[in-house]
């Protein structure tokens, strides 16, 4: 089936709509209406009423083929295949691709087929500020942001919406920094260890198979947001020993990794908050141990099914309007 415009008059009624790239990014641009069902699926996780089976994936010699099934009451029925390779030869392309295929949560119809790399990388980078607005100081303004990737750019395209916020990208490449941040219009930091040092938050998001923030580097109050380090652990051990810890899912303890967080294998399940707690309430995120203020935390997110239902929710709604 070819790929379609959001507004193409002429596909028959009922018929499965089928998104390429471009067309999935539009339909995912009502950024309020992305959070919104972020939120809700998020909450829905944290109480237990999303249906969400454990990944399984098939390991082929260069990467793998995943499969995600998830529903979330409300939002709907989904399922997402996606594949993990690496590809060195094109540094900063996204390592997922696949699609993702919404049904109706009532009679099981499939209603749309989506390209998962911009959908992944949208709704990774939402819940990531998602979380940094409920966790941060209420006065958090200087924002860094670690990567030069696919999911670096959906940060910052989110990011640079709000002009309250001073936004500097770091990375391991200067050259890919350099590049990035002046296609944007932004500040380029010296280095990693610099930008952290300067900021109220830092959204990591690259494909690092060991640390590339350190403790030592982040000043009292700052937030934390992990979600790469895919490979390996984003954050060294001595930030996840001190701070706040919050995660989308328990499974993010509890399994191993790739589908847990390298960074979380062996701590204290009763350590980490689910996000979806401070969401609704349940939980009072920033400040649970005291002295708020001075508080480190962290989101460590490794993705989760519910999220892809919330992302695929806004688009098929999206497609109806």
């Amino acid at each position: 089936m070819p790929a379609e415009d959001l507004s193409d008059a002429a596909t028959p009624a009922g018929a499965v709509r089928v998104l390429d790239a471009a067309a999935t990014r539009r339909a995912l641009s009502d950024s309020a209406a992305l959070t919104a069902a972020l939120s809700r699926a998020l909450i829905a996780v944290a109480r237990g009423e999303a249906s969400v089976p454990p990944r399984i994936a098939a390991r082929a010699t260069a990467g793998l083929l995943g499969a995600m099934p998830g529903y979330v009451p409300g939002l709907g029925l989904a399922a997402k295949l996606i594949t993990v390779f690496a590809d060195p030869a094109r540094p900063g392309r996204s390592t997922h691709q696949g699609v993702l295929v919404a049904f109706d949560e009532r009679d099981g119809r499939p209603l749309a087929v989506l390209d998962a790399e911009p959908l992944t990388a949208i709704r990774t980078a939402a819940t990531s500020i998602l979380a940094f607005r409920a966790l941060a100081r209420p006065d958090a303004r200087r924002v860094a942001v670690i990567g030069t990737g696919t999911l670096a750019a959906a940060h910052l395209a989110q990011l640079t919406a709000d002009p309250d916020l001073s936004v500097t990208v770091a990375g391991r490449d200067r050259e890919r920094v350099r590049a990035l941040s002046g296609r944007l219009g932004l500040a380029a930091a010296a280095s990693i260890e610099s930008a952290v040092r300067a900021a109220d938050a830092v959204l990591c998001c690259t494909g690092a198979h060991g640390p590339v923030v350190r403790r030592e580097w982040l000043a009292p109050g700052t937030h934390v947001s992990s979600v790469g380090g895919s490979q390996g652990p984003e954050l060294d051990a001595a930030t996840i020993a001190e701070a706040a810890l919050f995660a989308e899912w328990d499974g993010a303890v509890a399994a191993a990794p790739p589908a847990g967080a390298h960074e979380l294998q062996g701590v204290d399940p009763g350590r980490v908050t689910l996000l979806g707690a401070v969401l609704d309430g349940t939980h009072p995120g920033r400040g649970a141990l005291g002295a708020s203020n001075a508080e480190l935390t962290v989101f460590k997110s490794t993705g989760h099914a519910a999220l892809d239902v919330a992302a695929a929710s806004v688009a098929v709604a999206a497609l109806a309007a």
